[in-house]
């Protein structure tokens, strides 16, 4: 059993995965099941699970399918946001952070990887988060839309007119990997290799500093 488990993990690049998603379990029963089918498919791939800590809608399914299959759980949250998104106990471990941005910031730094199933205004904050951080070179991790029955079709629509009309170049266009299916998706993200070289440095006294996420 321990051989087998061994094999599996070996099969995957990422220690750990970044999901964003939404704390409701929105009105498709496709979205539950796709939050699911991750769950399972980061749970045969070895991979461990960084989320935003939520015990409710997306969020819960996607956390209980990857703690009841055995990997480690990380839920990172604010104080504030406790109430809102837990409904019984915590899944796994929990971290509680002082705001969003150091939220936003721990679960990108502890993570290889990043998805975002289907959910809401955080979501999409926290997904084009990431993807502006890969344009500008912070990070060199990819990034994935879970297109459940085209949930992400208009967001990928308004990206290609943003490359059409100059906003975003070619290159850019390409940070963002799609699919349709949870196992589909973490191939692409296996396969994916980088294209930015662009190190942005920084820190709260505008030392030089290289932000490494």
């Amino acid at each position: 059993m321990e051989a087998e488990k061994g094999k599996q993990e070996e099969r995957s690049r990422f220690k750990r995965i970044c999901v964003f998603c939404g704390s409701q379990p929105g009105k498709k029963t496709s979205y539950q099941q796709a939050a699911v089918e991750l769950g399972n498919e980061l749970v045969k791939s070895g991979i461990d699970l960084v989320y935003g800590g939520g015990s409710i809608g997306l969020m819960g399914l996607l956390s209980h399918a990857v703690h009841d299959g055995g990997r480690h759980v990380l839920g990172v949250t604010t104080s504030s946001l406790l109430p809102s998104e837990l409904t019984d106990q915590a899944v796994g471990e929990v971290l509680t952070v002082a705001d969003r941005h150091e939220r936003k910031a721990e679960m990108a730094r502890r993570a290889d990887a990043f998805i975002a199933l289907p959910g809401g205004y955080g979501t999409l904050e926290e997904l084009l988060e990431v993807i502006t951080w890969a344009q500008l070179g912070i990070h060199k991790k990819p990034v994935g839309l879970l297109n459940v029955e085209g949930f992400y079709d208009s967001l990928l629509l308004f990206i290609d007119m943003a490359v059409a009309e100059g906003f975003i170049s070619e290159a850019a266009r390409h940070i963002i990997i799609s699919a349709p299916s949870a196992k589909e998706l973490v191939g692409k993200l296996e396969d994916y290799t980088p294209q930015y070289e662009i190190n942005l440095v920084w820190d709260a006294d505008d030392q030089p500093l290289k932000l490494t996420l």
